[in-house]
């Protein structure tokens, strides 16, 4: 009953990021003030909770250099993304296309040659989580995926991928890890200053600020504070079971929150993608272990 409740006031919590987004937009907030100010207080969040833990922030060069990039993949450009596609998508579907990050993962893989002897129901699972999103669009139609609204959002997935694959091999595995996030979120907000004076400023409203705060210390600090918990309490199975989640979190809120509405398309195209997402994140059956005189309990594991 424990592990069921943290899972869920996760997916909410994180679910809820995309309707925070809009209220902001709403709000007068421009798609880089959002990103910023995102970034900022999500920072701040995380920075008082390493100052708690007694972690520091990294001090070489390196280090910096990595976040950097990985500040840019996976919080500046992706944020940036969201709310500039979220200014003519609904709330519910970002939602829906951010959980393709996974299909985009394995065409990574593909192209980097990471991705060996894909196979058929993995590739089954891409094309399946892929042919979803055309439903959702119905790009045969005049505005539909064609929208660069919809292509921001699907982007913002891709970054995603691209910032996992690289953190996964750079950043992955350190010590101090709320110190290290409130160090990327940081140079994200870095990253977005330069965008700040473009666009079309008007004057955001108490409600548009008050939203956006919400957002980073709510659904972008705390989230990461909370799925970095969930892990190391209950593993990584139970934090990917958040990921299915949010598209219906966001769906949801933005049905009754926002009037968004929810068309029987949708809701198939979302039934689709979430499909085609598990059968790429099945795992492997493991190997036969071959018969051997020295050493018969041996077993040897086939990962992807």
């Amino acid at each position: 009953m424990v592990k069921t409740a943290r899972i869920l006031v996760l997916a909410v919590l994180w679910g809820s990021g995309f309707l925070w987004i809009k209220l902001a937009l709403r709000g007068g907030l421009t798609p880089a003030q959002l990103t910023f100010g995102r970034a900022a207080a999500g920072a701040a969040f995380l920075l008082v909770l390493a100052l708690l833990a007694r972690q520091r922030l990294p001090r070489d060069a390196v280090t910096w250099r990595r976040l950097g990039l990985a500040a840019l993949l996976c919080n500046a450009l992706p944020f940036f993304l969201f709310g500039f596609g979220e200014r003519t998508v609904s709330s519910g579907t970002a939602g829906v296309l951010n959980a393709t990050t996974p299909l985009w993962s394995v065409l990574l893989g593909l192209l980097l040659g990471s991705e060996r002897g894909l196979r058929p129901v993995r590739l089954t699972g891409l094309l399946l989580g892929f042919g979803g999103v055309l439903v959702i669009f119905e790009p045969w139609r005049d505005g539909g995926l064609r929208t660069w609204g919809a292509v921001a959002l699907l982007g913002a997935a891709a970054s995603y991928a691209v910032a996992f694959a690289y953190m996964e091999r750079r950043l992955t595995g350190r010590a101090a890890p709320l110190a290290l996030s409130a160090a990327q979120l940081g140079t994200a907000a870095v990253w977005t200053v330069p965008a700040l004076p473009f666009g079309d400023p008007g004057t955001p409203t108490l409600a548009g600020l008050a939203a956006v705060v919400v957002l980073g210390v709510f659904a972008t600090g705390l989230t990461f504070h909370l799925s970095f918990r969930l892990i190391a309490d209950e593993g990584a199975t139970s934090a990917a079971t958040v990921g299915y989640l949010l598209p219906v979190v966001s769906v949801t809120l933005g049905a009754v929150f926002l009037g968004e509405p929810l068309t029987p398309r949708v809701l198939l195209g979302m039934a689709v993608v979430l499909g085609g997402v598990a059968l790429t994140r099945l795992a492997p059956r493991p190997a036969p272990a071959a018969p051997s005189p020295v050493a018969s309990s041996a077993t040897t594991a086939a990962t992807e």
